[in-house]
C-alpha cells in the first residue's frame, strides 16, 4: 500500500497543529516518524486513520484520493494503529480485547472459542509473550498490555501498522522479538510508520525517516544518508551536545532504607537503601517484580511483609497519603489511568498533592498556586497555550512532564520515577536528566525504574537488578555494563 498526504493542515480551536505537512509511505517500508513532543507526529496519524478531519490537504491511498470517516473504517481497509495511550478493556480478558468488535462465529452464530484462542495464541507466541488469555487485562503489566495492542493490530492482517511508542514499556527481549516481526511483516509487503524516541531502534530497524518540528515537515531522508547529530538538531532547532549530562553526585546520609521487605508471589526478602543525592538506578526484565517493589514502597499494594524506614526510623506506609506525609513522591508507569486526571486542567494536576501548602488559613490562595503552577510550566517547557488547558489534550511527553511537576511541588526527600521518560522526545529528556540532577544537588533522593540500559547506565550512580522478584546483584557506575546487567537480570552471576 503507497500512502502520500499533502499540504495537510489541523487546528484545534485557536492551536495550529499541523501546518501544510506532506508525508509518504512508501510499500514494504518501515518509516521513522519523529519529532519532539506536540511536533504533530500522532495528530498526522489521526488524521490518515480518520479519528480527527483534516482542515485542508490531501490524502491518497494507492493514487486515489481517501478520507476515512473513523479509525474502524481505516482498519477495514488494511490501515492499523498501535496508539502509545493503550486502548485496553481492564475488566476483559485478554483474548476478549485481541478480537473485540472482530469475534469469530460459528455457523450457527456462537462465539467460536477454540478459534480465537489458537489463533490468539499463534500470534502472541510469534511475539514471544507468555500471557493466560483467561486473564483479565487490567492485571496484566503495562509492558504486557503493550504486547496485546500489538498483537491485536497484527491480527487484523493490516498492508500499514502505524506503531506510536510500541517499545515504551518493552525489556530489551521483548523489542528484539518485536524486530524480528517488523521484519517479516516488511518482507510480506507490509508497511510500519514507526513513531519513536529512541533514535537507536530508529538506526536499527527503519528504511526512511521524516522529521517533524512545531507542526511542519523538516526533512525526509534515508537513514543511511544522516545521523544521530543531524536527527536531533533538526527535531529541536538545535544541538545537543551530550545525550546525559554529567553527574558529580555527593551522597549524604541513608533517606530510604528497605529490610527484608516481601510479597507473596511478586518479590521475596528486598533489602536495599538510598542515600540523599543520590540516583540509584532499578534494572530488570518484564515482570521481574521492579515496579511492584516501588508501589508497595509507597503505599499502593500492602506488605506481606518487612520494614521501610525513613531517615533511620521505620515507618508504616499502609497508604499513598502516608508516603506522601513522610516526603515520598512516586512518578508511576502508567501516567494515563495512575497519575494524571486526564479531564481536569494542567493547573489542577500539578497543584493537587500540593493543596496544604496552597491552603495556610483553610482556603486555596489562588494566586499563589497560579503562580506555583506557572512556575512549574516555565521550568519543565510543558508546551501549552494555558494553564487551564486539559491534561488529557497534550502530546504524551507533556503529559509526562505534568506528573514530573505535581511531585517537584511537595519537595520530596525520596523521588520514585518509574519509566520517568516514557514516550518523551530526546530534546525532553535531556530536559528530565538536569531536573533529576538538580534535584540530587538539592539533597533528594531517587530511585529510577527503567527498560532503557543506557538510561540506566548513563543517569545512576548505583544499579540494583532484580530477576524474578529477587536483588541479584547491586553493581557501581564504574562497573555497570549492558552485558553485566542483562547477565545479572536473566539469572546469571
Amino acid at each position: 500500500m503507497h500512502i502520500e498526504m499533502k499540504g495537510i493542515y489541523k487546528a484545534f480551536g485557536q492551536n495550529q497543529v499541523l501546518s501544510g505537512v506532506s508525508f509518504e509511505l512508501q510499500e514494504g517500508e518501515i518509516h521513522a516518524l519523529m519529532g519532539e513532543n506536540g511536533a504533530g507526529k500522532s495528530t498526522l496519524m489521526n488524521l490518515l486513520t480518520g479519528l480527527h478531519k483534516l482542515d485542508s490537504g490531501t490524502i491518497k491511498v494507492d493514487g486515489m484520493e481517501t478520507y476515512f470517516t473513523d479509525p474502524k473504517q481505516a482498519e477495514q481497509n488494511g490501515i492499523a494503529f498501535i496508539h502509545q495511550e493503550l486502548n485496553i478493556w481492564p475488566e476483559m480478558t485478554v483474548l476478549e480485547n485481541l478480537f473485540i468488535g472482530r469475534e469469530l462465529s460459528s455457523k450457527l452464530g456462537f462465539l467460536n472459542s477454540k478459534k480465537m484462542k489458537a489463533l490468539a495464541k499463534e500470534q502472541l507466541d510469534k511475539l514471544g509473550v507468555s500471557i493466560s488469555l483467561e486473564k483479565e487485562a487490567g492485571l496484566c503489566s503495562v509492558g504486557q498490555q503493550q504486547m496485546i495492542e500489538i498483537a491485536k493490530a497484527l491480527m487484523t492482517n493490516a498492508k500499514v501498522i502505524i506503531m506510536d511508542e510500541p517499545t515504551a514499556a518493552l525489556t530489551e527481549r521483548e523489542i528484539k522479538k518485536l524486530f524480528e516481526v517488523i521484519a517479516s511483516l516488511k518482507k510480506n509487503g507490509v508497511s510500519v510508520v514507526y513513531i519513536s524516541h529512541r533514535m537507536e531502534e530508529i538506526f536499527t530497524i527503519c528504511d526512511r525517516i521524516t522529521v517533524m518540528r512545531d507542526g511542519k515537515t523538516v526533512d525526509t531522508k534515508e537513514i543511511p544518508d544522516t545521523d544521530f547529530n543531524e536527527v536531533v538538531k533538526k527535531m529541536v532547532g538545535r544541538e545537543l551536545t551530550e545525550r546525559y549530562p554529567e553527574r558529580n553526585p555527593n551522597p549524604g546520609e541513608i533517606v530510604l532504607e528497605v529490610k527484608h521487605a516481601s510479597k507473596k508471589g511478586v518479590f521475596q526478602n528486598i533489602s536495599f537503601s538510598v542515600r540523599a543525592g543520590e540516583i540509584v538506578g532499578i534494572s530488570g526484565l518484564m515482570g521481574s517484580g521492579r515496579t511492584e517493589m516501588m508501589r508497595a514502597i509507597f503505599g499502593l499494594d500492602p506488605l506481606d511483609s518487612g520494614d521501610i524506614l525513613i531517615n533511620g526510623k521505620k515507618t508504616a506506609i499502609k497508604k499513598p497519603g502516608d508516603a506522601v506525609q513522610k516526603g515520598l513522591g512516586f512518578i508511576t508507569e502508567n501516567r494515563k489511568d495512575e497519575g494524571l486526571v486526564l479531564d481536569a486542567s494542567i493547573r489542577d494536576n500539578i497543584a493537587l498533592p500540593n493543596l496544604a501548602s496552597f491552603s495556610p488559613k483553610g482556603w486555596i490562595d489562588r494566586k499563589s498556586e497560579q503562580e506555583f503552577v506557572d512556575l512549574m510550566i516555565k521550568r519543565l517547557t510543558i508546551k501549552a497555550d494555558s494553564r487551564e488547558i486539559h491534561v488529557r489534550n497534550l502530546s504524551g511527553g507533556n503529559q509526562q512532564k505534568v506528573v514530573i511537576a505535581k511531585w517537584i511541588g511537595i519537595g520530596p526527600k525520596v523521588l520514585i520515577l518509574d519509566e520517568p521518560t516514557r514516550g518523551v522526545d530526546v530534546g525532553a529528556k535531556r530536559e528530565i536528566y538536569q531536573l533529576m540532577n538538580e534535584l540530587t544537588d538539592c539533597g533528594v533522593a531517587i530511585l529510577m525504574v527503567s527498560s532503557e540500559l543506557p538510561e540506566i547506565l548513563g543517569m545512576s550512580d548505583r544499579v540494583l537488578v532484580v530477576h524474578e522478584g529477587t536483588l541479584s546483584g547491586e553493581l557501581s557506575r564504574k562497573d555497570a555494563t549492558q552485558e553485566r546487567i542483562m547477565t545479572l537480570a536473566t539469572g546469571g552471576r
